[in-house]
């Protein structure tokens, strides 16, 4: 049993069975293998921001067949392999909000498969190599919609998937409204969600 993310070789590939056994306090997550350490407890303005993204897609869901989980939750995504046998998935993510549509997807570890919608919301530590890889893998798993907000610089990238590609669609700030691509109708309050931000 693993107790001490030190007891770990960060130069080696890791799966979602390895992931099951470690028993440290650390949030880590695994792309491709890799080991990603999470950063310590986001900042309050994370943490507000969270809120009032959360609260707005969950109410919106509310009566729907599609449901929003909030990080911690194990999103472990098999870039389409056939097998989802824990051993055979070496990427587990926790996406600050995932909205997931196909009820076959969620069991009592969490997601297995790509989530339909999935908001980021970086924090000082996210590399931006990081934000790459995470780019690419839920392109390659087939995330219908990408978020990544900012709460530094107050804005927020839309990303849709078309034709198996993300396509960028706009960057929203503080007076815009915010369409949700997969939910005909449904949009966000950029002055809303961004208010939080100067508190």
């Amino acid at each position: 049993m693993i107790t001490d993310i030190n007891q770990l070789d960060l130069n080696k590939q890791y799966s979602y069975a390895d992931y099951l056994t470690w028993q440290f306090e650390e949030r880590v997550e695994l792309i491709r293998g890799w080991i990603w350490k999470m950063s310590p407890a986001p900042l309050r303005i994370h943490q507000m921001v969270f809120g009032v993204l959360f609260n707005e897609v969950y109410n919106y869901l509310n009566g729907k067949p599609c449901h929003a989980y909030a990080a911690p939750f194990d999103v472990r995504l098999t870039n389409k392999r056939k097998s989802k046998e824990d051993k055979n998935v070496i990427s587990v993510v926790q996406p600050d909000i995932s909205v997931i549509c196909d009820s076959s997807k969620l069991d009592d570890k969490g997601c297995i498969g790509a989530p339909d919608w999935i908001i980021e919301i970086l924090s000082p530590g996210n590399s931006k190599k990081e934000m790459r890889e995470k780019f690419s893998l839920y392109e390659e798993n087939g995330v219908r919609e990408y978020w990544v907000v900012s709460t530094a610089q107050q804005y927020l990238q839309v990303f849709d998937l078309i034709n198996e590609k993300f396509v960028y669609r706009a960057t929203y700030l503080n007076d815009d409204q915010i369409p949700v691509g997969i939910f005909e109708g449904f949009s966000i309050d950029g002055g809303k969600l961004f208010a939080g931000m100067n508190e």
